[in-house]
């Protein structure tokens, strides 16, 4: 069974191994996990994957692996321990459900049963009361009712069983998927550059003994100044229009941001950047801020980051006066070089799906002027912005 499984986690896109997989075969053969389906859980996960980004592909390939119990491939010849069966259902049970198996014939009595009905059935079955499948009142399924029993793979109905033989209630990580904050933050943390600034006040070990030795064995103590981010990042967020559909994980990457870099500062723009930025959307119009005043007072050694979904008329982009808002004196466009001349680092991250980009000719104006640095804001998208920015 476990080849299958190791066909079913390549075939949802979890980057397993033949190593991988004889690590996880050694471990069970050492008897790390037992008798238990959560524990062969992580320790599948442990032994297979490697980075959390695939943390949601391989509880996929788990479910569908699990579920493959329905059509029985393979299952009939596999060996299901007494020992398994009995372990896993008399730990979970309550003294009710104990009663209620007991008006059955008994632990053993549906044990024995679930074993006659793998040895006898061929294929699958919906419906009925005796076969192993789905609906129906038979003890060995899912989606049906009876009093108690096993249900295999699938969503029960009634909650009647006494055994699930499927269950995955564990946080999505794919790499494709829109984020959240801790993710965020993970994807960020590849865009640092570490160094101590200010008091003192963290003890040195490693400067501490070497001290002590050259000062022939007296306690010379050191103390270093907290560690820090030291990478400098200039965050401008467009807001309004469009993007009011995406506030939600912007809020989540300004949240993240704040937390990830120590050197920060924030402007807002609306669809593509002009003469002005601001830092209160309530006061937008009455506290604007000069952009040129910006690039003046941050230097070059700043990543530049921009996040907006780019859409918006071609027009506001490459002509003087195309702003919807204002009447511009110069292009969009033109802005967006200066700061491209400015700053050695430029990204733009977009939260539109990547696979629509082509369909908004704006986006690709974008996506030319930043020198194709455009990455959508997923997981994976972070990291490679964070990842360019780093260079």
């Amino acid at each position: 069974m476990l080849v299958n499984l190791f066909y079913c986690l390549r075939e949802y896109g979890v980057p397993v191994s033949i190593r991988e997989h004889v690590d996880l075969l050694s471990a069970l053969d050492a008897g790390l996990a037992y008798a238990d389906q959560e524990q062969f859980y992580f320790l599948a996960r442990t032994a297979l994957v490697k980075d959390e980004k695939h943390f949601d592909k391989f509880d996929r390939a788990m479910t569908a692996f699990w579920s493959g119990l329905d059509s029985l491939e393979g299952l009939v010849e596999a060996s299901i321990p007494d020992e398994w069966l009995r372990s896993e259902f008399l730990k979970q049970l309550s003294e009710e459900e104990k009663a209620k198996i007991d008006s059955l014939g008994g632990l053993d009595e549906l044990i024995k049963k679930f074993k006659e009905r793998l040895e006898e059935q061929q294929k699958r079955h919906a419906g009925g009361n005796k076969w192993i499948g789905t609906g129906g009142t038979s003890p060995f399924s899912h989606g049906g009712y009876h009093p108690s029993g096993i249900r295999i793979g699938g969503e029960g109905q009634h909650n009647r069983a006494v055994k699930v033989w499927e269950k995955r209630e564990f946080r999505n990580l794919d790499d494709s998927i829109e984020l959240g904050t801790r993710n965020l933050k993970i994807a960020l943390r590849r865009l640092r550059k570490f160094a101590r600034e200010g008091a003192a006040d963290q003890f040195d070990l490693d400067d501490t003994i070497h001290s002590t030795a050259r000062n022939a064995g007296l306690l010379d103590i050191k103390m270093v100044p907290e560690k820090h981010n030291a990478v400098k990042v200039l965050l401008f967020f467009d807001v309004g229009g469009s993007m009011n559909r995406h506030v939600k994980i912007c809020e989540e990457l300004f949240s993240a941001a704040r937390t990830e870099f120590k050197h920060l500062e924030f402007f807002y723009f609306h669809n593509c950047l002009y003469e002005s930025v601001w830092k209160d959307n309530r006061r937008r119009y009455s506290e604007g801020i000069s952009t040129l005043d910006v690039m003046n007072r941050y230097g070059s050694d700043y990543k530049v980051i921009f996040v907006g979904d780019a859409s918006m008329s071609p027009w506001e982009i490459v002509y003087p006066g195309g702003s919807v808002e204002h009447n511009n004196a110069e292009a969009g466009q033109t802005w967006l070089e200066r700061i491209g001349q400015s700053y050695h680092k430029i990204a733009w991250i977009n939260p539109v799906p990547e696979k629509q980009w082509d369909y908004t000719q704006s986006i690709g104006l974008i996506q030319s002027i930043v020198d194709d640095k455009m990455f959508p804001l997923t997981v994976k998208g972070l990291e490679q912005a964070m990842t360019h920015l780093a260079r």
